[in-house]
């Protein structure tokens, strides 16, 4: 009911917490009315987030985002570990893989040319 209370729906969060309040605890006064939503009101609620407005936050985030990736980009460029050049087998390593019977996950034209030209 709308004409209850006639203070507006206000965080206590948000009063003055050096005024002189009955209750300094819960920023009320004695014989002040209870607002129906005081669950959501009161001190002991969920604070609301001031610190950030909503677009500096998207900046922030999109800032996080870009560097991580460009990290993950320079590291996979640069990688230690990996090879300078790819080694390459004769045959695509046919015969330590089973031979031509053997189940396949992929194999290129070029491992197809070499395991002909190798039964020759």
């Amino acid at each position: 009911d709308p004409t209850l209370t006639s203070a507006l729906p206000v965080k206590r969060q948000f009063r003055d917490p050096y005024a002189d309040w009955w209750d300094p605890q819960e920023r009320r006064n004695y014989g002040e009315t209870v607002h129906e939503d005081n669950d959501v009101l009161g001190v002991f609620s969920t604070e609301a987030y001031t610190h950030f407005s909503t677009g500096w936050g998207g900046v922030l985030m999109g800032s996080f985002i870009a560097t991580v990736g460009a990290l993950c980009g320079i590291v996979y460029n640069y990688y230690p570990d990996r090879a300078s050049v790819p080694r390459t087998y004769p045959g695509g390593l046919e015969a330590e893989l089973g031979g031509p019977e053997a189940p396949r996950a992929a194999m290129t034209e070029a491992d197809m040319r070499a395991i002909i030209e190798g039964d020759k």
